[in-house]
């Protein structure tokens, strides 16, 4: 009997001790392109992410991890899922592809098709949800920052966007409309219509005021 008291009495403290334990981090992946790359370097968006969530003292709640690789189209991101996203078994990866699909088009002669774009990426949202992990779509900021739609590739990119947002509703994902967000910041902040230096440095990746914003809209999704 007193063995058995003591057994018992020994799992009761252990009960006790796990409730003043911290909730588990939420492990976040960052999964995208040359952006993304950028980010985790000092003052890029997650960089910038990380220290906002440190200052709103939630810095114990969230672990970030950025899995971006220049140059990376969406079936990039399908080709490489398993071991830069799926092997570090995150609670919530945020995909923001879809610039160099559109811009390698004229730019390299590659890119990927309209068609082909959206069942890449179909594959890669099922391969993370077959895994329990939420997912995050972005959609593809800019690729020039004239807000008339006179960039050159401002016809694809919206049209890529638009996929993206019916997608996400569709399927009841999260999401982060970088398009629309970025063309409502540059009418109101780009009154001579420039290309770039708004929320880019050129055109497509971000300067710290674009880094800034980037941050502000992650944060909004993953809270």
């Amino acid at each position: 009997m007193g063995i058995k008291l003591t057994l018992l009495s020994a799992f009761f403290a252990c009960l006790f001790l796990m409730s003043f334990r911290g909730e588990k981090k939420k492990k976040v992946v960052f999964f995208g392109d040359s952006i993304t790359e950028a980010g985790v370097n000092k003052g890029g968006y997650i960089d910038v992410l990380q220290n906002m969530i440190a200052a709103k003292g939630a810095a114990d709640k969230f672990e970030l991890n950025g899995a971006g690789i220049s140059g990376n189209k969406i079936y990039d991101l399908y080709l490489r899922i398993e071991k830069d996203v799926l092997e570090k078994k995150p609670d919530v990866v945020v995909i923001w592809v879809g610039v160099n699909d559109v811009w390698h088009k004229s730019s390299h002669n590659t890119g990927t098709d309209f068609d082909k774009f959206g069942k890449f990426y179909d594959a890669v949202v099922k391969k993370i949800q077959a895994t329990g992990a939420k997912v995050i779509i972005v959609t593809p900021a800019a690729i020039g920052e004239k807000n008339d739609y006179s960039n050159a590739q401002d016809g694809d990119l919206n049209a890529y966007s638009s996929w993206m947002r019916n997608y996400a509703k569709t399927n009841g994902h999260g999401l982060v409309d970088l398009r629309t967000i970025f063309h409502e910041y540059s009418v109101a902040h780009n009154p001579e219509n420039k290309d770039r230096d708004i929320l880019t440095n050129d055109g497509v990746h971000l300067n710290a005021k674009g880094n800034a914003l980037v941050a502000e809209e992650m944060w909004k999704a993953l809270q």
